[in-house]
């Protein structure tokens, strides 16, 4: 059986707040990079045949695959990529939005991205990239789950 990310916190914006807290720790983008990478490390295991086009996500420079199912009125998601960063940031955008009801899916913006500092630090293609992953689950929040 699939294990899918649950956040330790009860709202997106606690753990946006709590990811603010947790990069603050750091004085410059090379630790908090490490620690992105540490956090992708700790991603449960993506199943091999979810590896496919059905699952990507397009828009990212990496390949990133997400999925996600349905229980008790929430949505909970898993996701892996290529490259040992962006697991890190699938990490960080699965805290925000697995395990969260539609409505609070859909009502919490990539925004969170630009006020942590972390659009900034990444290149244009990584920052593109970690805004298709939100759009890809405000997308599946919208309808159907792949």
């Amino acid at each position: 059986m699939t294990e899918y990310f649950t956040p330790g916190e009860n709202s997106p914006a606690e753990a946006i707040a709590a990811i603010g807290d947790e990069l603050g720790l750091f004085d410059d983008w090379m630790d908090r990079y490490e620690f992105i990478i540490e956090l992708g490390r700790k991603l449960p295991a993506y199943p091999a045949e979810w590896q496919d086009e059905a699952h990507r996500v397009q828009g990212c420079q990496s390949q990133v695959w997400l999925a996600g199912h349905e229980e008790n009125g929430r949505l909970f998601f898993t996701g892996a990529s290529d490259a040992a960063i962006v697991s890190g940031l699938v990490a960080l955008v699965l805290r925000v939005y697995s395990g969260r009801a539609r409505a609070e899916i859909l009502g919490t913006s990539a925004k969170f991205l630009h006020d942590l500092g972390l659009i900034g630090a990444l290149s244009t293609n990584r920052g593109n990239g970690v805004a298709a992953m939100v759009e890809r689950i405000q997308e599946m929040a919208k309808g159907a789950l792949p």
